[in-house]
């Protein structure tokens, strides 16, 4: 099909991945190939008649190599010709995605364009694929258009897998072997992709007015996570919250944000947040949030000055705290924006002028 110059120009980001490997016959592993390999594996690519340019990584990497660093290359490689395209795609493994398209959603801020990261569990080019399904509606997501007003259908980070459309602040990888691989069960799909690709407007994020996009790229990793299991000595607890350099901790809790009821415990998390850490209060649970009024225990945890995350997954919350800190703000001013949705990617009672 020939493009028109009214066509919508994609800008497809590749990082690496499953959905851009082969296999290496002589070794049976899996190994990159080339975008023009990509391209030549895929031809209906050329019948959907979009304007489409690609850049990559180099060298690309296997997404349990993601981090910090690479998410702020491929945020530049978004915000650097932001105004040039009406929309991204990202290739990306799937190991990591949920954490890259949380990390994104912050770094890039408030987006009026799709950014829509997809992947696959098994490369284009095998006989039982999903990657040429999962790229072509990912493509025809950040080509869609609203008809309310004539602007992108979406404008926030996506992730498009399987069937679903999803937040990407509010996805979580839930198999490791399904072709529906992610979920957000705190969140609606924002669309489903069957005979036709059906959005769920009401559920889409909007931003606040015009807003221009003003990504921040710098992301502090000196945040790490704290798993509460049975077991779990003073220790322990102790010695992980006084890792030299830690500024933030994702404290992994029971239920409801339940966690142990002895004094020591909760003593810890109070001395800790004394001498100026976060600490954030999330589920382990894949659904559901952190009610901290629901029982004693999560009661005490909010007087030691845990903060609540609500609904939040452990990769938004972990990838948010990167950010406020590379934004330079105080732990105080942390705290309080992990209690505001800024991207959608949680549900809480306050609102922005509220927390501060």
């Amino acid at each position: 099909m020939t493009t028109t110059a009214d066509a919508p120009r994609i800008l497809l980001i590749y990082t690496g991945g499953t959905i851009g490997m082969t296999e290496d016959h002589a070794t049976g592993t899996l190994v990159p190939f080339d975008f023009s390999h990509l391209m030549e594996n895929v031809p209906k690519i050329g019948r959907l008649g979009y304007r489409l340019d690609h850049v990559e990584l180099d060298p690309p990497i296997d997404s349990s190599n993601m981090n910090p660093a690479l998410w702020a290359k491929v945020c530049h490689m978004v915000a650097d010709v932001y105004d040039s395209y009406d929309g991204f795609v990202i290739l990306h493994g799937t190991d990591t995605m949920a954490y890259t398209a949380s990390a994104l959603s912050f770094m890039l801020g408030a987006l009026a364009k799709p950014v829509v990261l997809t992947g696959s569990q098994l490369p284009i080019g095998e006989i039982r694929e999903d990657g040429t399904e999962n790229l072509i509606t990912a493509l025809q997501v950040a080509a869609a258009r609203d008809p309310r007003d004539g602007g992108p259908m979406v404008r926030e980070v996506v992730i498009s897998f399987g069937r679903d459309i999803l937040r990407g602040n509010r996805a979580t990888k839930a198999s490791s072997t399904n072709f529906g691989a992610f979920k957000t069960f705190n969140y609606p799909p924002l669309g489903r992709s069957d005979l036709h690709i059906d959005f769920n407007r009401d559920r889409l994020w909007r931003p606040a007015g015009d807003t221009p996009l003003n990504p921040c790229f710098a992301m502090d990793d000196a945040v790490t996570e704290l798993v509460v299991y049975p077991g779990i000595s003073e220790r322990v607890l102790r010695g992980t919250l006084s890792i030299d350099g830690v500024k933030a901790f994702v404290l992994r809790t029971y239920g409801a944000g339940n966690a142990p009821t002895e004094d020591w415990f909760v003593d810890a998390l109070a001395d800790a947040v004394k001498a100026g850490k976060v600490v954030v209060n999330v589920t382990q649970c894949p659904a559901g949030g952190v009610e901290e009024k629901r029982y004693a225990t999560g009661d005490a945890l909010a007087r030691a000055g845990v903060v609540s995350g609500y609904d939040m997954t452990g990769e938004a919350a972990l990838t948010k705290l990167m950010h406020l800190f590379g934004r330079g703000l105080s732990p105080e001013q942390v705290a309080s924006y992990m209690q505001v949705s800024m991207r959608g990617e949680l549900t809480a009672p306050l609102s922005r002028a509220q927390a501060r």
